[in-house]
């Protein structure tokens, strides 16, 4: 009866001696195999005293599963030896993987409205978004814009027939929310908008939009303070202060800009915020409907440029009240 270390080393010498797949199946056979010497030492364990059984099967199991592992192994590396042989003698491989594709990032426009859409989430409002080919009620008389108003010349908007134009404006997607759903009324509405403008530093033909929208009872102009202070520094940083200042707009009452201060100089004035201090980023409004007793707050916020424009040139950017 042959010893374990007997069998293993036997069987070890077997496997390595193959030097082909073919060689390694037929020495796994007759080293593992039903008829190899292991096999029959295993099958012999029932006739041995039991106070050498345990041993004995302990030893057998032991070798079986360390030649079973070196089997693996030198399959695996004839596997691969075998399949780089037929790709060296094969001019493509069709069956292989192609060359993974690098996938981009979103562009600029589109993180920093994510940011925005991000910071009013947080605070209560939903996105709300509208079609860009739209129709001249909604762009223009339910925003009670006159028939005579500049804007709606072929020279300021982009007509595509008779009463639908290209958005020159997120405000409609206000006035559909306002048709679908009654007060209270906390929307954002971004997205691309409109115009017939001649491209350079701060004017394109398209550009992006954001619009906020608050309708509820009990709203004040410390509401809308409030709301734009932590928008201001959730997006350019919580060492930003702001400024509201007074200013007309033919639709509302009251209504402010918004100012931060600048990013570079921290208020003492440089080339980025034109030696003010400040930059303007908005135009924001307030106003109370009587009969309803609610109060509506509206900010509007318009990039012409990309993300820099946000963050160090905002004084680039559009900014006008949202005409509701």
């Amino acid at each position: 009866m042959e010893d374990a270390a007997t069998l293993e080393q036997q069987g070890r010498e077997q496997l390595e001696r193959a030097t082909t797949a073919d060689e390694l199946e037929q020495a796994r056979v007759e080293t593992l195999g039903r008829s190899s010497a292991l096999t029959l030492a295993l099958r012999e364990l029932g006739a041995l005293p039991a106070e050498l059984r345990g041993a004995r099967g302990q030893e057998l199991n032991r070798v079986r599963g360390e030649l079973e592992r070196l089997h693996t192994q030198l399959r695996e590396r004839f596997e691969t030896r075998e399949l780089d042989a037929q790709l060296q003698a094969a001019a493509v491989d069709v069956t292989l993987p192609g060359d993974p594709v690098p996938r981009g990032t979103a562009h600029l426009l589109t993180q920093v409205q994510r940011e925005i859409e991000d910071v009013f989430v947080g605070l209560g409002f939903r996105i709300a978004e509208g079609p860009e080919v739209e129709l001249e009620y909604y762009n223009f008389t339910a925003l009670n814009t006159p028939d005579d108003h500049p804007s709606k010349a072929e020279s300021d908007t982009l007509w595509i027939g008779p009463g639908v134009c290209l958005r020159t404006q997120t405000s409609p997607v206000q006035v559909r929310v306002m048709e679908q759903q009654p007060p209270p009324v906390y929307v954002i509405c971004p997205g691309r908008v409109y115009r017939r403008d001649a491209l350079d530093p701060t004017h394109s033909p398209m550009f992006q939009q954001v619009e906020g929208l608050a309708v509820d009872k009990g709203l004040s102009l410390a509401h809308l303070k409030g709301t734009l202070e932590h928008f201001a520094r959730a997006l350019f940083g919580p060492d930003r202060e702001i400024r509201l200042r007074s200013h007309y707009f033919p639709f509302t009452e009251p209504s402010v800009e918004l100012d931060v201060s600048c990013f570079l100089c921290g208020g003492a004035g440089c080339r980025v915020c034109s030696g003010e201090g400040w930059i303007e980023i908005l135009g924001a409004a307030w106003s109370i409907r009587t009969s309803s007793g609610s109060s509506t707050a509206t900010t509007r916020r318009s990039s012409r440029a990309g993300r820099s424009a946000w963050a160090s040139s905002a004084s680039r950017c559009s900014s006008t009240a949202s005409r509701t």
